[in-house]
């Protein structure tokens, strides 16, 4: 025994009488806002953690020095 169309259809009207179609539309708009901002959101984390892991390396001397080049500012 499953659900048919007509116990849908009677459901359906049940809920528009209840709500009417006005207070449907600004429930499904409020859904459809509330899963833009999901997505913005989303998109956003996406874009700081990208940002957070490109590393720029500018250095002006070198990083590393030999061992005979150390002991001949030193001494």
């Amino acid at each position: 025994m499953g659900i048919s169309i007509w116990q849908i259809l009677i459901i359906a009207v049940v809920v528009v009488l209840l709500f009417g179609r006005g207070k449907i539309s600004e429930l499904m708009g409020d859904v459809a806002k509330g899963i833009n901002s999901f997505k913005k959101g989303l998109n956003e984390d996406d874009d700081a953690e990208t940002k957070a892991k490109t590393i720029d390396h500018q250095a002006d001397e070198p990083v590393s020095m030999n061992k005979s080049e150390d002991k001949s500012k030193t001494g």
